[in-house]
């Protein structure tokens, strides 16, 4: 099977992204330079465990809430 190269477009807080092909969430993740250690992720209205994270690929219209954590008191 082979892949094209398809332009597909997710949300992240509101803001669009632009991506040339379909990437599982950790590899996103990476590609904006957020820590996965460090944030809880909402994936189209629902929280997303992170156990699932690996095998969630994004798709063109995915809307993503990511919210960092800070520690302190």
């Amino acid at each position: 099977m082979w892949e094209t190269n398809t332009t597909i477009t997710v949300q992240v807080n509101g803001e669009e992204h632009s991506l040339t092909n379909s990437v599982t969430l950790p590899e996103f993740l990476s590609q904006i330079d957020f820590n996965p250690r460090l944030i809880a992720i909402e994936y189209n209205g629902e929280i997303l465990h992170r156990q699932y994270w690996n095998e969630t690929r994004l798709q063109n219209g995915d809307r993503l809430e990511i919210v960092t954590i800070v520690g302190g008191g």
